[in-house]
């Protein structure tokens, strides 16, 4: 038998030697990690007789302002909650319900908050009745997951299962609803192991303490450290930036694929919710080990990751002067002239050249960092002060359409420049008669002073001649009655006309016409609306895509998710020389005309047109006739940057809201610079 010898060539043993020296390398890093960097964790499973894991809430991102002034940030707060590991089982009720009792006996001593979303509530005579705006929480609380109860059950049926399931017997009725609504919270969230409750966010130190040193009696209820939304101002635009809530079932069902648990809180309204993909973090792990001894160790085996950062268009410093300005002007106008309905109104700020909303007020308004414990008040304030009114409330806008009717007259060949019609302030058309009350330097008005003295007879005449269908042309084109597109929940308005009408089961008349043209009829747009429409007159015919974002961030800022481009909607292909024209017409308003008190010693030129509408509105259940002042505006009046929509409800005419535009004027264009300057020199360049 032969012997083979099989020789190694000098590359197989150079190979041979690395992969074991691979290997080598490999069991050496597993066992520094194990050692060094898991040690902790790997220690505390070694000597442990259970574990269990825990959610760390990731922080949401921030909210802030065009040039990286926090807007909406975060802080940390001690949570109050409920641990199932050793919170007293739901077979153990009456140690459950002491627990409870005592907690929310302690907190309503002290004036503190704790979660109460239980849809019933006692009435002014000791009834227990449905919770107002609660229909999701109610239908929630019947259902088959909960009490099943069936949908026709009222409020005492829905109390009295209650009673009966978390064995209340023996409290008062005001003790049962409270413990109730604890209890009805656990059964909820499917109280578990691994799902604590959440009996109160944000406690003070003296209360963690309190409960620390009362454990033997606090079973289970634990403090953790929680991620707690702030505002650096709760009255700047709160409408805008929005609210967190707790998850209700409807959105539970619609977002559970994403991963959102029934304990979560989620963007409810404004940027909150409409960036709520881009603000919501990764939440951690924690792993909680106890041993022997009942000693606990806790591991974070998954950090949280904060959610991205928006930064909004708008600019924190000239909202703040737009909130104030608009809230003077009608105080003010009430002041001196009274008004019929209650003081409100709405102002908005608009890029022409971009789009972008630099400003957005609303008043009445209201303080969003105290949101939670107020909104019973607030709900049923008058003036409805968490009503949006310069993005949801529409009007019929008045003369602010004649500048529109000027320019379809002047596109389709109706009139020129210097057209005239003789205006004796008395109009008839098909035996109607219509006023205008404006007192003219000339009775023979032509378009530029149609515009400033805003003559009524001028536009009867050019809408009588161009018809409703080429008004509604040119309106289309500058998008009145339709959304601007902006990210938050907006009108669409109403453009009237004889389809519209037959929509209603009405006829249009032949005298809508006429009145169309002058901003009456049935028409409704939005403040907003109004903005885009001054925008696109004032930047050349160019309609653009409102938008409040102007970028996401990544959590630390190092990274760009997004940047909102301009979009254009539409070229509105209106030439120069018309434009031009009608642009006259409003600097005229602005410098000479009804508004040039106020404008005299501006530090730009003010282009403008004021308006007037009637509303028919109910007051102590009488049907009243009141007036609405408008005024857009645009600015400066060679080159324009900003155009202005300002409405003020029960107004008699738009020149008083003309502050408004000025103090606007003389923030953004009366600093040293131009606003452009100011903003590539804030603090934060986005």
């Amino acid at each position: 038998m032969q012997t083979v010898h099989v020789k190694l060539t000098k590359g197989r043993r150079l190979a041979s030697v690395c992969i074991v020296l691979f290997f080598f390398a490999f069991f050496a890093f597993d066992l520094v990690k194990i050692q060094l960097v898991d040690g902790e964790k790997y220690d505390a499973a070694s000597t442990a007789i259970s574990e269990k894991t825990a959610t760390i809430s990731a922080a949401r991102g921030e909210i802030v302002d065009c040039n990286g002034i926090p807007l909406v940030y975060n802080t940390q707060g001690y949570t109050l909650i409920f641990d199932a590991a050793y919170f007293p089982s739901s077979s153990e009720k009456a140690a459950r319900n002491e627990i409870i009792l005592s907690l929310i006996r302690y907190f309503e001593s002290n004036s503190l908050e704790w979660i109460d979303i239980l849809p019933l509530v006692f009435d002014t005579n000791g009834n227990i009745v449905y919770k107002e705006d609660s229909d999701s929480l109610i239908k929630e609380m019947k259902s088959a997951d909960m009490l099943k109860l069936n949908e026709y059950a009222t409020a005492q049926n829905c109390f009295d299962a209650l009673i009966e399931k978390f064995e209340l017997q023996q409290y008062t009725p005001q003790d049962q609803r409270k413990i109730a609504s604890v209890c009805y919270g656990m059964l909820r969230i499917y109280f578990k192991i691994g799902t604590p409750y959440v009996f109160a966010t944000d406690v003070p130190d003296e209360t963690v303490s309190m409960v620390k040193e009362n454990s033997n009696f606090y079973k289970g209820v634990d403090v953790r450290v929680d991620p707690v939304r702030n505002y650096a101002d709760g009255t700047l635009a709160p409408h805008i930036l929005g609210r967190t809530g707790a998850i209700n079932a409807e959105e539970y069902a619609e977002k559970k694929s994403e991963g959102y648990k029934i304990t979560d809180y989620i963007g409810k309204s404004g940027i909150e919710s409409a960036m709520e993909q881009y603000l919501r973090g990764i939440d951690g792990v924690e792993t909680v080990y106890t041993d022997s001894s009942g000693e606990r160790t806790s591991v974070v085996t998954e950090a949280p990751v904060q959610g991205n950062n928006v930064v909004m268009t708008i600019n924190a410093p000239l909202q703040k002067v737009t909130q104030d300005a608009l809230r003077n002007a009608l105080l003010d106008y009430a002041g001196s002239k009274g008004n019929m309905v209650d003081d409100a109104g709405a102002a908005i700020v608009i890029d022409c050249r971009t789009g972008a909303i630099l400003a957005c007020a609303t008043y009445p308004s209201y303080d969003i960092s105290t949101y939670a414990e107020n909104a019973a008040l607030l709900n049923s304030a008058s003036g409805s002060p968490l009503w949006n009114r310069a993005l949801l409330s529409t009007y019929a806008t008045g003369s602010t359409m004649k500048p529109s009717v000027a320019i379809a007259a002047l596109e389709e060949g109706a009139i020129v420049e210097d057209t005239t019609i003789y205006c004796s302030g008395s109009y008839e058309y098909l035996g109607q008669h219509f006023k205008c009350e404006q007192s003219h330097d000339t009775r023979h008005v032509n378009v530029v002073n149609a515009i400033d003295e805003s003559c009524n007879t001028f536009f009867y005449e050019v809408g009588k001649t161009i018809g409703i269908e080429k008004m509604n042309e040119y309106r289309i084109l500058f998008g009145l009655g339709s959304k601007t597109g902006c990210e938050l929940g907006e009108a669409s308005g109403v453009l009237d006309s004889p389809e519209y009408r037959a929509s209603l089961g009405q006829t249009w008349l032949p005298g809508y016409t006429v009145q169309s043209a002058i901003g009456q009829a049935g028409n409704l747009f939005s403040p907003i609306q109004l903005a885009n429409y001054c925008a696109t007159i004032a930047n050349g015919g160019t309609r653009y895509k409102t938008h409040f974002v102007k970028s996401i961030k990544s959590h630390d800022y190092s990274q760009t998710i997004f940047e909102t481009q301009p979009e254009v909607v539409a070229e509105t292909g209106i030439s120069a020389q018309t434009l031009d024209i009608v642009k006259r017409g409003m600097l005229q308003v602005g410098t000479t005309g009804y508004c040039s008190e106020y404008f005299r010693g501006a530090p730009v030129q003010i282009a403008c047109k004021t308006g007037t509408s009637q509303e028919i509105r109910k007051i102590d259940g009488e049907s009243v006739k009141i007036n609405n002042g408008f005024l857009i505006a645009f600015a400066p009046y060679e080159n324009p940057e900003i155009a202005i929509a300002v409405v003020g409800e029960g107004m008699t005419s738009g020149v008083f809201v003309a502050p408004v535009v000025r103090e606007i004027c003389d923030y953004y264009f009366g600093q040293n610079g131009t606003f452009d300057d100011m903003q590539s020199e804030g603090t934060f360049i986005p």
